[in-house]
C-alpha cells in the first residue's frame, strides 16, 4: 500500500511540545540516563527499547516510585513468556494512585456523572478516607494477599472504591459491568472463586432503570467461596438477606494501610472477550500496571494534577482500569454511568463539557455514529477545555479523523490507539509531540519495540504484516489463572513466533514512523495470497448513508475456493436493492481495489458483538464454514445471540 508523505492533519505547535511531558523526560533522561536529546520522539523510541533496563528504570525514577524495598535489577528475565520485572522490589499500586491526597486534598480526585449529566465531585481525600475504610472492613473479613475480590458493579464511584481498597490489602480485583448476564459473569467469576462480591442492585440505562437483583441472587448461589457479598443500593432498595450494607464497611475516618507486596503480585484478572470458548483469566501484576500507565498516561496522553480524564467505558472493559490509572498521574477522573447515546447521540460530548475534560476517549464507532447523525460538538458545547480525543475499540476511519477536525476545531490532537485487554495498555497511539495523519496512529509506545512481521519473521515497513512486540513490557500478563503450566498463554501469543509476542492484528509500520491498523489477522482476508484487512472494507462502505453497519468475512471453501460475503445492516427505510448493490460495489472499488469487492451483498438483521462492543468475525467465520452455534461460540460472550441464528441457518444451507 502508499504510504507517502501526506501533510499531516495536525501539527503540535512549538508551545504544545515544550509544554509536553515527553519533551521535559527526555531532556531530564539525557541528562541522568544518556537518553538521546536531540532527535526528538523517533530517537527517544529507540533508545528506550534498545536500552530497555535503563529506560523503565527512568521511568520510575521520574514518576517517583515508591519502593518500600528496592529492586535487585530491573530486568532479571528478559524471556517471553517469563520475563522478571523489578525483582525483590515491593510497592503498593493503590498507595500510588491515592498520593495525590497528600497535597490536594480538597480537590477532586472523581467526577462522578449519570444520565443528568450533573457531575458530582469526591475530593481525594474523601476518596482517599473511604479506601482506608473499605480496605480496613476487608481485612476484618479475612481478604489477605492474592485472595479475589469480585464486583458487579456499573462504572460508579463504588467501583473505584472497591478496586482501590482490594489493592491495598494485596487482593485481586476483578468486575464485570451490571448488562452482562449471570452465565456471563459466571463464566468470569467462577474462573478466579472469589471470596467477597461488591453489587448492586440494579443499574439505570437509556432512561429507564434494570433490575439485577434475581441475577446477584444465581451469582450468590453458584460462587460457593464467597465469604461476604456487599450491596450498593443504586436504586434504593434494602440490602437481601446475610449481605452487608456498603455504607456501613465505608464510614469510619480510617488512614489506608498499603500492604507491600512484590512488583509481580497480582493485581487484578481481566477477560477476553470469549467468543469461542471460556474467556482467558488475564492477570496482570501491580508493578507492572503501576509503571506502564504512570509512563502511558504521563507520558504519552500528557496528563498530570491539571487535566480533567473521561473515557466512555464500562467495567468490564479494559479502559474501565486504564481510566481509574488516571488516579496515578494526580488527574482527575470522570465516571459516567449511562448510555453513551441518552438522551440524544451527542450525550459524551455534553458530559465532556460540563466536566471540563481536557482528555476525552471514546470508541471509533461512536465517532462515526455522530458523524451520521449529524452532529455538532463545537456548535452545541462548549469544549474549550479539551485538548485530546482519543479513540479504542477499532480502528478510526480517516472519515471519523476529518469529522473531529472539522466538527471539534481543526487545533485538535486526535490520537488513534491500540492496544488489548492482554496487556491493558496501548502498543501504539498518542504521542503529544508528534503529527497527527489521517487514518494513523502516530507512533508505537515507548518501551515497546512493535514490529510488523511477514510470515517468515522478516520486518515489514510500508507493508501489511502480524503486529508483533519483540522485546517484554511491564504490562504483559504474569500468567492466565488456572493455567498452570502456561499452556494457554503460549498458545494465545507465542505459537506463530516462539519468544515473540504475536497479538493477532494486520498492521503497516509506515517509513514515517507512524503506524497504521487494518483489523485482526486471524480473521483476515486472503484473496489470492494478498491479505486485506476488514477495517479498511468497514470505512470504505460505512461512509455510505443508507448502511448502518457491516461485517465482511473470508471463507475458505471444502473445494479449495474462496467466499467472501460482506453482510449489511440497513439504515431505518433504505433497500438493498441493485442501485444500492453497485454503489456498495463501485465505493468499494474505487476507494480500496477490485480485489476488495465481495461475492455477495447480504442484508442482515444486525451485526453481533462482543460484550464490549467489538465485531465478532472469527466466531460468524465459523458459523459460514457449518460449525454448529454451540461449537462456534460462548452464547455468554454476545450482545444479541438471536442474530447469530440468521449467519447458522445461511452456513447450513451452503454447506
Amino acid at each position: 500500500m502508499s504510504t507517502v508523505n501526506p501533510q499531516p492533519l495536525w501539527q503540535p505547535d512549538p508551545g504544545h511540545i515544550a509544554r509536553a511531558q515527553i519533551t521535559e523526560f527526555q531532556a531530564w533522561a539525557a541528562e541522568n540516563h544518556g537518553a538521546p536529546a536531540e532527535g526528538g520522539y523517533a530517537a527517544l523510541h529507540r533508545w528506550s527499547v534498545d536500552e530497555l533496563d535503563t529506560f523503565w528504570e527512568a521511568v520510575t525514577q521520574w514518576f517517583d516510585v515508591r519502593f518500600s524495598t528496592p529492586c535487585t535489577r530491573v530486568l532479571g528475565d528478559r524471556s517471553m513468556p517469563g520475563a522478571q520485572w523489578f525483582p525483590g522490589a515491593t510497592l503498593n499500586y493503590a498507595e500510588h494512585a491515592l498520593r495525590a491526597a497528600e497535597t490536594r486534598p480538597d480537590e477532586p480526585a472523581l467526577l462522578c456523572v449519570d444520565e443528568t449529566h450533573d457531575p458530582i465531585p469526591v475530593t481525594w481525600s474523601e476518596l482517599r478516607r473511604q479506601v482506608g475504610s473499605l480496605a480496613a472492613e476487608l481485612r476484618a473479613l479475612g481478604v489477605r494477599p492474592g485472595d479475589r475480590v469480585s464486583g458487579y458493579l456499573p462504572n460508579i464511584p463504588q467501583a473505584v472504591v472497591a478496586l482501590l481498597a482490594t489493592a491495598a490489602v494485596g487482593g485481586v480485583w476483578t468486575s464485570c459491568a451490571p448488562d452482562f448476564g449471570a452465565r456471563s459473569v459466571l463464566d468470569r467469576f467462577q474462573q478466579v472463586e472469589p471470596v467477597v462480591l461488591f453489587t448492586v442492585d440494579g443499574y439505570r440505562y437509556g432512561g429507564k432503570e434494570h433490575d439485577r437483583r434475581d441475577t446477584v441472587a444465581e451469582l450468590r448461589r453458584e460462587l460457593p467461596t464467597l465469604r461476604a457479598v456487599v450491596h450498593i443500593p443504586l436504586l434504593g432498595t434494602e440490602a437481601p438477606e446475610g449481605a452487608l450494607e456498603w455504607s456501613a464497611l465505608t464510614g469510619a475516618d480510617t488512614d489506608p494501610v498499603f500492604e507491600q507486596v512484590p512488583f509481580d503480585h497480582p493485581l487484578w484478572v481481566l477477560y477476553s472477550s470469549g467468543t469461542t470458548g471460556l474467556p482467558k483469566a488475564i492477570v496482570q501484576s501491580q508493578g507492572g500496571i503501576l509503571v506502564e500507565h504512570l509512563k502511558q498516561l504521563g507520558l504519552h496522553c500528557d496528563l498530570g494534577p491539571e487535566d480533567r480524564f473521561f473515557w466512555y467505558t464500562s467495567t468490564g472493559w479494559m479502559m474501565w482500569n486504564f481510566l481509574v490509572s488516571g488516579l496515578l498521574t494526580g488527574t482527575t477522573i470522570v465516571l459516567y454511568d449511562g448510555s453513551p447515546g441518552h438522551p440524544d447521540t451527542g450525550a459524551q460530548w455534553r458530559i465532556a463539557e460540563r466536566t471540563a475534560a481536557t482528555f476525552y476517549g471514546t470508541s471509533a464507532a461512536y465517532v462515526m455514529a455522530c458523524r451520521k447523525a449529524d452532529v455538532h460538538p463545537a456548535r452545541d458545547y462548549d469544549l474549550s477545555t479539551v485538548k485530546c480525543v482519543a479513540t479504542t475499540g477499532s480502528p478510526l476511519p480517516p472519515d471519523g479523523f476529518r469529522w473531529l477536525h472539522d466538527e471539534v476545531r481543526p487545533d485538535l490532537w486526535i490520537a488513534s490507539v491500540s492496544g488489548g485487554t492482554d496487556v491493558c495498555s496501548c502498543f501504539a497511539g498518542a504521542v503529544p509531540t508528534l503529527p497527527v495523519y489521517i487514518g494513523e496512529l502516530q507512533a508505537p509506545g515507548l518501551g515497546t519495540d512493535l514490529q510488523s512481521w511477514d510470515p517468515s519473521g522478516k520486518p515489514l515497513i510500508d507493508e501489511v504484516g502480524e503486529l508483533v512486540v519483540t522485546n517484554p513490557m511491564p504490562s504483559m500478563p504474569i500468567h492466565f489463572w488456572n493455567d498452570p503450566d502456561g499452556t494457554r498463554y503460549r498458545d494465545s501469543y507465542f505459537d506463530v513466533y516462539p519468544g515473540v509476542w504475536r497479538h493477532g492484528d494486520w498492521i503497516t509500520l509506515t517509513s514515517r514512523g507512524s503506524v497504521i491498523i487494518h483489523g485482526r489477522s486471524d480473521s483476515t482476508l486472503n484473496r489470492q495470497g494478498v491479505r486485506m484487512g476488514s477495517a479498511d472494507i468497514y470505512e470504505a462502505v460505512e461512509r455510505l448513508p443508507e448502511i448502518k453497519e457491516s461485517l465482511v468475512i473470508g471463507v475458505e471453501q471444502p473445494d479449495g475456493g474462496y467466499w467472501m460475503p460482506l453482510f449489511v445492516h440497513l439504515a431505518p427505510g433504505a433497500t438493498l436493492d441493485e442501485t444500492l448493490v453497485n454503489r456498495v460495489k463501485k465505493t468499494i472499488r474505487e476507494q480500496l481495489s477490485p480485489r476488495h469487492i465481495p461475492d455477495e451483498i447480504i442484508e442482515v438483521p444486525g451485526i453481533p458483538h462482543t460484550l464490549t462492543g467489538k465485531r465478532i468475525e472469527v466466531p460468524v467465520k465459523r458459523l459460514l464454514q457449518g460449525t454448529p452455534l454451540e461449537k462456534a461460540v460462548n452464547p455468554g460472550s454476545i450482545d444479541n445471540l438471536d442474530l447469530l441464528s440468521f449467519y447458522e441457518d445461511l452456513g447450513r444451507k451452503r454447506s
